[in-house]
């Protein structure tokens, strides 16, 4: 599975000279930068908020449009990986007890992992994801 977390923005500049960042997928969040470079950072920032609370209130997270040649902006990886969990949990329909007997831990535990800010261990999310017929694949590209 692609990258389903990296999501186009739209940047524009206002009046005061400020970049101000919109997210054409999601009905709110908006941020800005002083220029590109600080207003894209900003940007990454804002989506780990958009997305933990799609999470948090059990929402469905939505698509990325295609780039259409507008720059994207991923999470964090330790987002990306729960959230990605999240996604396959809601896919597979379970809930958080089924997914603890498939783990083999308590359903705290299960609540910690899909707690978009738990600290938890990404080798424990990449070990959990296999048990949902997916897998945590990671790469890195040049700073934009």
């Amino acid at each position: 599975m692609p990258n389903r977390l990296a999501y186009p923005v739209k940047l524009e500049t206002d009046e005061d000279g400020r970049v101000v960042v919109t997210f054409p997928d999601f009905s709110w969040g908006v941020t800005d930068g002083a220029d590109r470079a600080e207003a894209l950072i900003e940007a990454a920032d804002c989506l780990e908020e958009m997305i933990a609370a799609h999470m948090r209130g059990k929402e469905d997270l939505p698509r990325p449009s295609p780039p259409r040649g507008r720059p994207m902006v991923a999470p964090g990886a330790l987002l990306t990986a729960k959230a990605a969990l999240y996604l396959a949990v809601r896919e597979a329909g379970l809930g958080n007890v089924a997914l603890a007997r498939r783990l083999a831990c308590g359903e705290t535990e299960v609540r910690r992992l899909l707690d978009p800010r738990h600290n938890s261990k990404i080798e424990r999310l990449e070990k959990a994801l296999p048990t949902l017929g997916k897998r945590l694949v990671v790469e890195v590209r040049d700073a934009a």
